[in-house]
């Protein structure tokens, strides 16, 4: 909140007024000015976002999006908790003495399925990875565009008020001339 200081002897309260500046400009925005550009922007990204998942559900197979979801399942928490009890469960079932063993220690029929998932989850995550980091370029390449798009019209806008401000100066510059005259002619 900002309070602008109103000369005490012409009678008027300072009044608090609801506003931000943009920073590193001197532009005052008023609280709804500044939430409705906010939220401009979110639906703007919110497009871009829903057109960017549009075109890579439209240009990855099917076989793409399962490694997508079997790589997003085998790289989670969940999966390292869940394997973690499916191996102690492994373990135990075939170590206790009560129970009927179908792989005795040294649990070869369990190495052979952890270098089974091993050997096919490695390449289907690398696969994953891929599409990602081609996703990912894409990306980049889209921000740097409204970058430099950005850039582009703020430079624009500069050179406008640089104009303006020329203009306002040869204005001034006009005035203080008339008003000089009036004062000669008036003496």
């Amino acid at each position: 909140m900002m309070k602008f200081n109103v000369p005490k002897k012409m009678g008027i309260k300072p009044n608090t007024v609801n506003k931000q500046t943009i920073q590193g400009f001197d532009i005052e925005l008023k609280t709804e000015d500044k939430e409705r550009i906010d939220r401009l922007v979110d639906i703007y990204e919110n497009s871009i976002l829903t057109h960017l998942d549009d075109e890579y559900v439209r240009k990855t197979t099917w076989a793409d999006r399962l490694a997508d979801r079997i790589s997003s399942f085998g790289g989670s928490w969940k999966f390292i908790i869940c394997f973690g009890f499916f191996l102690a469960f492994w373990m135990i079932w075939n170590s206790l003495g009560f129970t009927k063993h179908f792989d005795q220690p040294p649990f070869i029929l369990l190495n052979l399925i952890l270098s089974f998932i091993a050997a096919f989850q490695a390449p289907v995550i690398m696969m994953s990875q891929n599409r990602q980091a081609s996703r990912d370029k894409h990306e980049s390449i889209i921000d740097f565009a409204i970058n430099y798009k950005a850039e582009q019209e703020i430079d624009d806008m500069q050179s406008h008020l640089h104009r303006m401000e020329a203009e306002i100066m040869s204005i001034k510059q006009l005035l203080l001339a008339q008003n000089k005259e009036q004062e000669n002619e008036e003496e």
